[in-house]
């Protein structure tokens, strides 16, 4: 073999599914979904380069996520395990999620076998560490998080044939973790930011959301659940598509208190299918006067 033809090769992969894939589930994110292709296109000219016999480096593939919750950290995460397993870098294409508390024990000699558990687990895979930063923590002497720190920095450089890990979070809060722990900082090779989506993404977000579920948005509710995301987003603990996602789910649950209590006869499958402004605009985020966490 002599030559390698890229398109026929890529189609023959797979990975147009997982791209297409990823598009259907996020929304906006054309950043991250381009970087997510680049990063695609190296490992494929990688994988041809290997095939035609020519000398290669097996690519670093450990990986950043930054931005706020609910931007869809975990849901690329999934899709890049799809793609790196499609492209023979993973064995079995699986994606293990984990906080601090799966790898850092309470008492000496309990982390280093839950950091191994862990890593045992994701082998063959993608472990995705959401909220990194919270291994280490500086202020207490007596922490264990250094432990599972070491651990994971030896078999990322040892085994990274045969295990990818994604650490995740808040971006001045990595910058910080990365300053603190250079070791990590070496063995990333690929820093994605995830952006906040506009008001006009997390309604389309929204309609997928209810769409999902059989549900849909009448056009004053349409009107009233964008007045709803301007007006959550400059409230605290916003959370971008997981904050809607909770939304939708009380207007859900007004909407079922509502046909309960004024349908004394029928209802109709469109009036069971149809969330109502009243739904969206009861609210307290639009209660000016109400500083408390909106319900």
């Amino acid at each position: 073999m002599d030559a390698i033809d890229l398109k026929r090769d890529f189609a023959a992969s797979g990975l147009d599914a997982e791209l297409a894939q990823l598009d259907r589930e996020l929304v906006g994110l054309a950043p991250v979904k381009q970087r997510i292709r680049e990063i695609a296109a190296l490992l494929l000219v990688d994988r041809a380069r290997q095939k035609l016999g020519l000398s290669t480096e097996p690519p670093t593939l450990h990986m950043s996520f930054t931005g706020n919750p609910g931007t869809g950290k975990t849901t690329v995460a999934m899709r890049m395990a799809g793609i790196l397993h499609k492209l023979g870098y993973v064995r079995r294409g699986h994606l293990v999620s984990v906080t601090r508390d799966d790898l850092v024990g309470q008492y000496i000699g309990h982390t280093a076998p839950k950091t191994k558990d862990v890593l045992k687990k994701a082998m063959g895979g993608v472990l995705f560490i959401d909220e990194a930063y919270y291994l280490y923590r500086p202020e207490n002497e007596r922490d264990y998080g250094q432990e599972a720190i070491e651990i994971l920095l030896q078999v990322m450089e040892n085994q990274r044939d045969d295990l990818v890990v994604i650490l995740a979070g808040y971006a001045d809060r990595m910058d910080t973790f990365f300053s603190s722990n250079p070791g990590f900082r070496s063995r990333i090779a690929h820093h994605i930011d995830f952006p906040d989506y506009a008001d006009g993404e997390l309604v389309e977000i929204a309609d997928t959301i209810l769409a999902r579920m059989g549900y849909r948005l009448s056009g004053p509710a349409q009107i009233a659940l964008g007045d709803y995301v301007a007006r959550r987003r400059t409230q605290p603990h916003f959370a971008n598509a997981r904050s809607i996602r909770n939304a939708l789910d009380r207007a859900r649950l007004r909407q079922a208190v509502r046909l309960f209590d004024r349908h004394e006869g029928t209802v109709s499958a469109d009036q069971l299918s149809t969330i109502e402004a009243e739904d969206i605009r009861a609210s307290r985020v639009f209660a000016a006067a109400d500083t408390a966490t909106p319900a």
